[in-house]
């Protein structure tokens, strides 16, 4: 299988070493030069290109899947759009126009298309209520990922992240020294982020359909950082309440609508899928983070 990953970054460049070691061709795709230059130091084939612009492109050889995993680098709505919903719709009208098109879009989206559900379940069969521009956006792009297959001859599968930790993503300083506001936590660790990714691209059992890639636990902020502290020797940090954190008159309205989002996300249809997970729950996936700070404190 050949494999390109547009926006070969966090998650694609570990993405793009699993399917390497699967023996797979994967070429990484980045819009700077540097980008390109960090893809090719992992061992990786580099081309410098931009989902918005088609001739850009046209550097990527005929492949059998797209994994489209580009960022808006944290921009707003507007920036949210031209990557998720312009940027995709070009990728696929590019590709589809190939003598040799794929057959197999990869599109990670975000479990923040859920919206609130008061603290319940979702998983793949759950109505999405996205609550804010941004995350409307990100529901815009799912629904073209799964129209691809009737659209431009693709099959199109939504892998739908939880909240991304790992090497460099790990925070501890946030839970540790609080205050801690109240709520849960969908948590992915990004070895099974791309490790997911890896085996939907190797399945064709969710080829048109959305898979939630989320660990085993979704877990209580306050508890997740009560076990944090003692993990590495620290006491429990302060606490506050979604009512306390609300009152913050400085509070912005996207953080504010963080803050009333809560959901916990379930991972049935992954786990049916045949997917085994690295870091069954945040357990497991924090013990490296633990074992630097506690070697450094």
């Amino acid at each position: 299988m050949r494999i390109a990953i547009l926006g070969c970054g966090y998650v694609g460049l570990e993405l793009g070493r699993q399917l390497r070691q699967r023996d797979l061709r994967v070429w990484g795709v980045r819009r700077s030069k540097s980008g390109v230059e960090t893809i090719e130091e992992r061992g990786l084939s580099g081309i410098r290109g931009d989902v918005t612009d088609p001739n850009s492109l046209a550097a990527v050889p005929d492949v059998d899947a797209v994994v489209f995993a580009a960022s808006s680098g944290g921009g707003g709505a507007t920036a949210a759009k031209e990557i998720y919903v312009d940027g995709l719709e070009t990728t696929l009208d590019h590709f589809s126009g190939r003598e040799n098109a794929p057959d197999r879009l990869v599109y990670t989206s975000s479990t923040g298309v859920h919206g609130d559900h008061g603290g319940g379940w979702v998983d793949e069969e759950t109505p999405i209520d996205p609550t804010t521009e941004k995350t409307a956006v990100l529901a815009r792009a799912e629904q073209l990922t799964l129209d691809a297959h009737r659209e431009y001859g693709i099959d199109g599968t939504v892998a739908r992240f939880a909240g991304l930790y790992g090497p460099g993503r790990y925070r501890l300083d946030r839970y540790l020294d609080g205050p801690v506001t109240e709520g849960y936590l969908n948590m992915i660790h990004r070895d099974d982020a791309a490790g997911a990714v890896a085996h939907l691209l190797e399945t064709d059992a969710a080829r048109t359909d959305v898979v939630q890639v989320v660990d085993d636990e979704p877990a209580s902020k306050w508890a997740f950082a009560d076990w944090l502290a003692a993990e590495c020797g620290r006491s429990s940090p302060p606490k506050r309440t979604k009512a306390e954190r609300l009152a913050d008159s400085e509070l912005s309205e996207p953080a504010r609508r963080r803050i009333e989002t809560s959901k916990r996300c379930a991972n049935d249809r992954l786990a049916s899928l045949g997917y085994e997970l690295i870091y069954p729950t945040y357990r497991s996936g924090y013990q490296d983070a633990i074992k630097a700070y506690v070697a450094n404190h």
